[in-house]
């Protein structure tokens, strides 16, 4: 008996895609198959197998080393790997030991741009078949069954900014390696400014044409790329999917798009705030909702009356307002994300909501018998950990149903409305997601601790190397 089916790992969806990805391996004589996983920081890392191998592992699973739950944005180990517990307080997690990355058989796709290879997003267990708590997508899939188990599903659209530069010189003489290594020399494809022109657009349109071609043909629900108000800016909007399917499709973009580019000559970063002239922040826009498993039908649509939001949606809204400065270190989990903050900048910089203005944290759209009625969160960054990110509002938005919280009335004027200011930096908000009970309590006191722990190492490499740390750190990484 296998591994998968030992511990009942996969559904009969599962083993069903398993057969097809067979068949596909074989008719398109795929020679490597990636297997992959989200680790913290929600970057892709895994092995690449030869494709007789990866089928080989499917069922009985591919060893990876536990110390890749124990790095920092830097990719340096910050826990103490080879001391009783090994700094997470778990016998499996010390030693730098094996764990399990097991292949979903759902996500699989051919790679447009690399020949012959296949991709597969894995889930990662121990020996004994338990999860890893550390491995933030089955953290993700844990909060999603305890909404199913109420009636819900969890629905997001994605609207996701980066930037896309010449490569004009990659760093790559032996001096500059390092840990992180020197950033790459860029040059803009655009002067930015002028949003939206198509003037704009047809200058960035040569490699926007290649990016759009490969992330269609891997199956991501694409609804259309814009070219926005930075310098060399760009945004992709996706069309709203349900699950774990939203938080998959951030994880394989961001991958995509900077393999993508990279092949051609291009830097695609979704760093939030690059330190280069002139370039302004890039966010995360994150639309969600909540249907009913039974009807289909969406539970923040009011069928009637003068409101905006359900009852359900008005509490769910307070929730997310109640929790937004502990949560806001999921959402925006950079030292650089902060530098995003400011008032009258189309960035929120308090816990406000608001009927469609674009200057609030929670943007309301819909109304009576709108079955689009959704929540817009503006607080995101395009670095953040999907997982961790969509986990943080289902759980803040239950919170708030459960508790009838009031959202309060309408900020029209965003930039003015007493209210809770966001946090100001990343320490700010690793101490509200600390001194949260309520996440602690719904996320696990380990788990916080572990991410906080991973977090406070970042600030104090930032603090011993200043403003330089920043841009080596984050404008390859993410």
């Amino acid at each position: 008996m296998s591994f998968v089916e030992r511990h009942g790992l996969w559904s009969s969806e599962q083993i069903e895609a398993a057969a097809r990805l067979r068949r596909i391996v074989e008719e398109q004589e795929l020679e490597v198959i990636r297997l992959s996983f989200p680790d913290q920081h929600g970057i892709l890392r895994g092995k690449a197998l030869v494709a007789s191998e990866a089928l080989a592992s499917l069922e009985s699973g591919c060893t990876i080393t536990t110390t890749m739950f124990a790095k920092d944005t830097s990719h340096k180990t910050v826990f103490p790997v080879f001391t009783a517990g090994g700094g997470f307080g778990m016998r499996e997690m010390e030693g730098a030991a094996d764990v399990l990355m097991v292949a979903d058989p759902l996500s699989f796709r051919v790679l447009p741009w690399a020949e012959a290879t296949g991709w597969l997003l894995c889930d990662v267990y121990f020996a004994d078949g338990r999860p890893v708590p550390f491995a933030t997508r089955n953290l993700y899939r844990s909060v999603l069954t305890s909404l199913e188990k109420r009636g819900y599903d969890f629905v997001a659209g994605l609207e996701v900014e980066c930037h896309i530069f010449k490569l004009e010189d990659a760093k790559m003489s032996p001096e500059d390696a390092g840990q992180p290594g020197r950033p790459p020399s860029v040059s803009l494809l655009s002067h930015g400014y002028q949003y939206l022109t198509e003037q704009r657009y047809d200058q960035m349109e040569p490699v926007l044409e290649i990016v759009r071609r490969d992330i269609v043909a891997l199956g991501l629900p694409l609804r259309s790329i814009e070219v926005e108000f930075g310098p060399s800016q760009c945004e992709f909007t996706f069309k709203p999917t349900i699950g774990l399917e939203p938080a998959d499709n951030m994880i394989l973009l961001r991958s995509a798009v900077k393999q993508i580019c990279r092949r051609h000559g291009y830097h695609a970063t979704f760093m939030c705030r690059p330190r280069l002239p002139n370039v302004v922040a890039s966010g995360w826009h994150l639309h969600q909702s909540i249907v009913s498993r039974a009807s289909g039908e969406n539970v923040f649509m009011i069928n009637d009356g003068d409101d905006f939001l359900s009852t359900f949606g008005r509490f769910y809204l307070a929730g997310l307002l109640h929790h937004a400065r502990a949560s806001a270190v999921f959402s925006t989990p950079t030292i650089n994300g902060y530098k995003r903050y400011r008032s009258y900048s189309l960035a929120p910089d308090r816990a406000i909501w608001g009927r469609d203005n674009r200057g609030v944290m929670i943007r309301v759209l819909g109304g009576p018998n709108d079955p689009a009625t959704r929540l817009e969160n503006r607080i995101g960054e395009p670095a953040a950990n999907p997982y961790l990110y969509m986990a943080s509002q289902i759980l803040s938005g239950l919170d708030g149903v459960d508790r009838m919280l009031d959202p309060g009335p309408s900020a029209d004027t965003p930039y003015e409305t007493q209210a809770a200011l966001l946090p100001k930096s990343l320490q700010e908000a690793v101490v509200a997601l600390k001194d949260d009970r309520f996440f602690r309590e719904a996320l696990g006191a380990g788990f916080v601790d572990y991410y906080a722990h991973i977090k406070n190492a970042e600030i104090e490499r930032f603090r011993s190397e200043v403003s330089e740390w920043e841009q080596r750190e984050y404008f390859e990484m993410f």
